[in-house]
């Protein structure tokens, strides 16, 4: 795909109403498509990535130079490269959506009342979901996988340095609405790098149903500010691990080290450890020692500051997302000081506790009320391919509709049919 040209992007509103417009359409058919056929454009599509492998790492190697030119970090660029991993993963991840029960349709609940009505409550799509987000063509698969999945049209406004990689990708996965005879307008990628063009699909409630942003804390707050459609908050990763007194010392290194340094630039990236104050000498020494020498600068408060190689943290440090080889580190003085902790600087995405204590794994997952809470586990787990759904449209950590990974059953919404036999009422 290419470029547009500046005459051709001038009128953004009339570019995005059209596209909306085709998407609602599309989406009114898509609603009621039969299961055969949406697995088959899944799996004609991922059919489509593979062939296509050599002209998408061609399309990502001009995306790269782009990123570079326009000064992103390690991290960003990290999320957008592809190489041959990356896009066997993005086959696989559309196979595995493919192979999902069809959320649509399915019966959630249904009773008999004393009137003679017959009530059932069924998954039913969402309609349009708008996508926005940074970087990782990868989401441009995973997003349209699971839109299509669920019934629902997607608009797709990736990142202006994952366009051309985007771009292929989307001509995939319409690739495959062809071949299964479904709508193409179904998955559109929004063709122009213009910023107007995301300030007008944030206001296009005549055509669109939801909003899902994903991205750092700019996007995400600007897409809160400014969207008048209803949104998924997708919010900045800022995990947390807590190291409890009962944590063991071995288990406790290989998750710590794995949750900050397995791939730093994603949002289940680990940002700040907690230690319990009795394993500070033990336990923490040993993981903060195993963080530096894995190439992890240690952000430490005072009493950390004495290892040797640890350095200062700032206020700033609490609460940010670095996606980064950097971690803030810090004692407390209790379970309940680490949930304290957590509670005023965490983003409620994900947090991990180490411990073989039972009680205290309990009172953790209480307490917290993060889209996600694990014990023993790593935090780069946090991921819906990780929970068996095969790709997520991101990890939501708002507390209406979706929480956590949103996959295909979290795009959908339901609606009640009713059957009575003449039934009226008195």
């Amino acid at each position: 795909m290419n470029d547009l040209t500046p005459d051709e992007t001038q009128d953004i509103p009339a570019l995005m109403a059209g596209i909306g417009r085709r998407a609602k359409d599309a989406a009114a058919e898509l609603a009621f498509a039969a299961p055969q056929a949406k697995r088959r454009a899944l799996e004609a599509a991922a059919e489509a990535v593979e062939a296509r492998a050599p002209e998408i790492l061609e399309a990502n190697a001009r995306d790269m130079d782009f990123g570079r030119d326009k000064g992103l970090s390690d991290a960003m660029l990290d999320r957008l490269k592809l190489d041959e991993t990356r896009i066997k993963g993005i086959v696989e991840g559309i196979r595995a959506v493919a192979a999902q029960d069809d959320p649509v349709g399915a019966v959630i609940a249904e009773w008999d009342r004393p009137n003679g009505l017959h009530i059932q409550r069924v998954r039913t799509p969402l309609g349009v979901v708008g996508v926005i987000y940074e970087s990782r063509p990868n989401v441009t698969a995973d997003a349209g996988a699971l839109c299509l999945k669920s019934g629902n049209a997607v608009i797709l406004r990736g990142g202006s340095e994952s366009f051309h990689s985007s771009g292929v990708l989307v001509d995939c996965l319409r690739a495959g609405l062809r071949a299964a005879d479904l709508p193409e307008d179904a998955i559109q990628l929004v063709p122009t790098r213009d910023r107007a063009a995301v300030r007008e699909l944030l206001g296009m409630t005549e055509f669109v149903d939801v909003i899902v942003p994903r991205g750092g804390k700019g996007l995400v707050g600007l897409v809160q500010k400014e969207a008048r459609v209803p949104v998924f908050a997708h919010l900045e990763g800022i995990c947390h691990i807590y190291i409890d007194a009962a944590a063991d010392a071995q288990m406790a290194l290989e998750v710590v080290v794995n949750a900050k340094t397995r791939r730093t630039g994603i949002c289940g990236a680990a940002e700040c450890l907690l230690i319990h104050r009795d394993v500070v000498d033990t336990i923490g020494q040993g993981v903060i020692r195993a963080l530096i020498d894995a190439g992890v600068e240690v952000r430490g408060d005072a009493e950390l500051q004495k290892i040797a190689g640890v350095v200062p943290a700032g206020e700033d440090d609490w609460g940010r997302e670095y996606l980064d080889m950097i971690i803030a580190a810090r004692v407390v003085d209790d379970i309940d000081d680490a949930i304290a902790h957590i509670r005023h600087y965490g983003s409620s995405h994900t947090e991990s506790i180490l411990t073989e204590d039972d009680a205290a794994a309990a009172r953790f997952f209480q307490r917290l009320d993060s889209a996600i809470l694990m014990r023993n586990a790593s935090t780069q787990f946090a991921d819906g391919g990780e929970f068996g759904m095969g790709a997520e449209i991101g990890i939501a950590t708002g507390k209406m509709h979706a929480r956590g990974p949103v996959g295909a059953e979290q795009l959908t919404s339901f609606k009640y049919l009713v059957t009575g036999q003449g039934t009226t009422r008195p």
